[in-house]
């Protein structure tokens, strides 16, 4: 009963790969990483909706190997930020690494390197804009590293990596929309045994699809910053942003 399971799988994957022959030539092109288990990189873009048109099971997604993949670059981020800034307390190296594998900065390597045009899903979750969506580009980019390491093991995916997440470090360290100016604060109100910072719009203005959102930040009820922007959640950072330059200048 197992051998011919096993006969069924393989032939399975054969069809699968031989479905996919060309979107996988384009897409090693696209890596510039060599593919030598295909059906193992067919896997990394399975969107869970591509699996109820090909009538697979959800085991067959990309969810176990971004697992995979997600721990792996925490390794390999942690160990290259670990040598590349020798004088950083662990604090420090912790904060980059958080923003260097966020999903938000992931999303953006994704789009650089094109894999929403790769990514089998159904026609659905396209329609509804699956292939821009940033949850998704950053869960494949992970799935795709868990496949780099499985297929060629942990130099490849340490050098796939450094090419197509870590090439532009600096940059985005240095970038201040990137910084986490509440997670910084919250940090700080909770050092001073203060409780968490709360958020409050004030003020929005401008028409329904073009909001501005004024936001306070109070901590201990009283107003530390106050910021303005397109979403709450920029409106937020700001207001974080200010209140910690506040705190500095005291």
């Amino acid at each position: 009963m197992v051998f011919f399971r096993r006969l069924w799988w393989r032939w399975g994957f054969a069809k699968d790969i031989k479905k996919h022959e060309k979107l996988l030539k384009s897409f090693e092109k696209a890596i510039k990483s060599p593919i030598y288990n295909p059906h193992i990189f067919i896997q990394a873009l399975k969107h869970r909706s591509y699996l109820s048109i090909v009538n697979e099971e959800r085991v067959r997604s990309y969810e176990r190997l971004e697992f995979l993949g997600d721990l792996i670059l925490n390794l390999i981020t942690g160990e290259f930020l670990y040598n590349l800034y020798p004088h950083q307390d662990e604090g420090d190296l912790t904060k980059s690494k958080s923003l260097l594998v966020n999903k938000k900065i992931l999303a953006q390597q994704a789009e650089v390197l094109g894999l929403g045009q790769f990514i089998l899903m159904s026609e659905g979750e396209e329609k509804s804009g699956g292939r821009l969506r940033a949850s998704i580009l950053s869960d494949v980019l992970e799935s795709v590293i868990g496949a780099v390491y499985i297929d060629s093991g942990y130099e490849a995916s340490r050098r796939f990596i450094l090419r197509h997440v870590l090439h532009n470090v600096d940059r985005i360290l240095s970038d201040d929309l990137h910084f986490n100016y509440k997670g910084e604060l919250l940090e700080w109100s909770q050092a001073q045994d203060w409780g968490i910072p709360a958020y409050t719009v004030v003020n929005q203005e401008g028409p329904e699809h073009n909001k501005e959102f004024t936001v306070e930040v109070l901590i201990k009820q009283i107003v530390y910053g106050s910021g303005k922007g397109l979403t709450k959640k920029d409106a937020e950072q700001q207001a974080a942003r200010q209140a910690l330059k506040k705190i500095k200048r005291n």
